[in-house]
């Protein structure tokens, strides 16, 4: 997982590119969009990382720091 990667997604994307996107990746077709990863598992973390912080800002009224804080911390606790 790399944080420069979620972030460009965030700053680049609509939640609904990256639904999109993410049923691309599962189905194994190409993106209509450039997503960083050295693999498809990872192109998919990304995916995920962005749509969770894009909700997390809607939803709380949060800026990116913020939502990405708490991304970062319920990875931590789910590899733990």
């Amino acid at each position: 997982m790399k944080i420069p990667a979620i972030k460009k997604l965030v700053e680049t994307q609509t939640i609904d590119s990256l639904r999109e996107a993410e049923e691309q990746l599962i189905n194994e077709e190409p993106t209509a969009f450039e997503i960083e990863g050295a693999d498809e598992g990872e192109k998919l973390t990304h995916v995920f990382g962005a749509i969770w912080i894009l909700n997390h800002m809607g939803d709380h009224n949060t800026d990116f720091k913020t939502a990405l804080r708490e991304f970062t911390q319920k990875v931590r606790v789910s590899i733990s």
